[in-house]
């Protein structure tokens, strides 16, 4: 069911926003009298599942979830029309209008997308508002993994500043981090504060999930309320409601020390010291070979931990904080791109297709997240768009701009062939980014 959800709220985003895309460029068409023949939400190579004509335009949905698409008659595109171009040009073409007129055009769908998200923030401030983790509420300091140690880290520390700067939202510590080449870390460790060098490999590591930067929580309490599928408790005769208290009589004060215990103890037998109806009882078990036990207690909420801080926005308040958070959102991705294609952080090997963009939804349905996760996407979409790569917007725009430069328009066999071969492009990102989803679900 978690993967229906998923799969569901995936789906009916790509849907908003590919047609909030494709509407920029069907409203700037007819507003320089231009014909648009097709309107479609997704591909219809072959077939359609649903269609209708009204006026002078086909709208459809087809079969194939990659996109869509509007066709705008007298350009060259991915529907390779060729014997349209060999016709004279007719004024309702796209051919036929100016080059400002057609440059308009063809970034009205990322000017929609890119619009549609700072409204989705705006409305999406003023309806929830903002709830974050304050730095400084982090109260029982951070944890980290082996990596995190390896740079100085440890369990515990209270994190202050990343290079000397105050990061108030430590869910963006990370993100900071990674984005700003960020050369130190301060934490306070037994009442002295502590400066912590970042070395260079370790922001590839981070990027690959190692070295993580998190909240440490309390232990308990630990109420179990499921098991996994092949629960080595479960098989030993621990029951559902029986509350975990200690290992082996040692007690723990932090998840992350009963994790490590577990660890350290990885297929060797454990003594669980349980709580069942208020009566103590001692369950011998073996973890697995990951040092697991497969079991899952209720948990406490976020704010049931911690002092989360909200920010709550009236209607007019919540315009110019949504417009704020969509740019900072535009430019923290497109620093992104300086990362992925950097041979030191190998960033592209982490590129992931539908199944990466599918996780990021929730596993039960929250329009807040979805709304987020939306607006974000819309941001994605309308820089990925603009990217000048031929056969996308960015690359059309990209012709467009040398023919106002210059004053000479490339010719059709040249923008056909540039088509091919972006598609060529196109089709070979979408393969790669597709198959590192693959490959991470085999080594799972």
């Amino acid at each position: 069911m978690t993967i229906l959800i998923k799969i569901l709220q995936f789906v009916l985003s790509l849907s908003i926003l590919v047609i909030l895309h494709e509407f920029g460029h069907f409203v700037m068409a007819k507003l320089f009298k231009t014909r648009v023949e097709k309107f479609y939400l997704f591909f219809d190579p072959w077939f359609s599942l649903f269609k209708f004509k009204k006026g002078e335009t086909e709208y459809g949905v087809g079969w194939l979830p990659l996109g869509g698409y509007v066709k705008i008659s007298g350009m060259i595109d991915e529907s390779m029309d060729k014997e349209q171009m060999k016709l004279p040009p007719q004024p309702y073409e796209f051919r036929s209008k100016t080059s400002w007129q057609r440059l308009l055009i063809m970034t009205g769908g990322v000017v929609f997308n890119f619009i549609s998200a700072l409204l989705i923030y705006v409305l999406v401030l003023y309806a929830w508002g903002e709830t974050y983790l304050p730095t400084a509420n982090v109260k029982y300091g951070i944890v980290t993994d082996s990596l995190g140690h390896s740079i100085g880290l440890r369990n515990g520390d209270k994190l202050l500043t990343i290079d000397n700067q105050y990061v108030d939202n430590f869910m963006q510590i990370t993100p900071d981090i990674v984005l700003n080449g960020r050369k130190t870390i301060q934490v306070e460790r037994e009442g002295q504060i502590i400066n912590i060098d970042i070395p260079k490999d370790y922001l590839p590591q981070l990027l690959k999930g190692k070295g993580q930067i998190s909240y440490r929580t309390p232990f308990g309490p630990f109420v179990i309320k499921a098991f996994g599928k092949e629960s080595p408790a479960k098989n030993a005769g621990v029951l559902v409601d029986d509350e975990i208290v200690g290992i082996d009589s040692i007690k723990f004060t932090y998840y992350d020390e009963f994790q490590n215990y577990l660890s350290e103890n990885k297929s060797k037998p454990i003594v669980l010291n349980l709580l069942r109806n208020g009566k103590s009882l001692d369950i011998t078990v073996t973890p697995t070979v990951a040092g697991l036990l497969e079991v899952r207690s209720a948990g406490r909420s976020l704010d049931q931990i911690f002092d989360l801080k909200t920010l709550k926005y009236g209607f007019l308040q919540s315009i110019p904080a949504g417009i704020d958070k969509g740019f900072k959102t535009m430019v923290d991705y497109l620093k992104q791109f300086k990362i992925i294609f950097s041979k030191e952080t190998k960033a592209y090997e982490s590129l992931g297709g539908f199944i990466t963009i599918g996780n990021i939804f929730p596993g039960v349905w929250d329009w807040h997240s979805f709304w987020n996760l939306t607006a974000f996407l819309s941001i994605i979409l309308a820089v990925m768009n603009i990217l000048p790569i031929p056969a996308l917007d960015g690359g059309h725009v990209m012709f467009l701009l040398f023919e106002v430069i210059t004053g000479r328009k490339p010719s059709d066999k040249f923008l056909e062939n540039a088509q091919i071969v972006g598609m060529i492009i196109l089709f070979g990102l979408l393969i790669f980014a597709n198959g590192n989803d693959i490959i991470r679900l085999f080594r799972k």
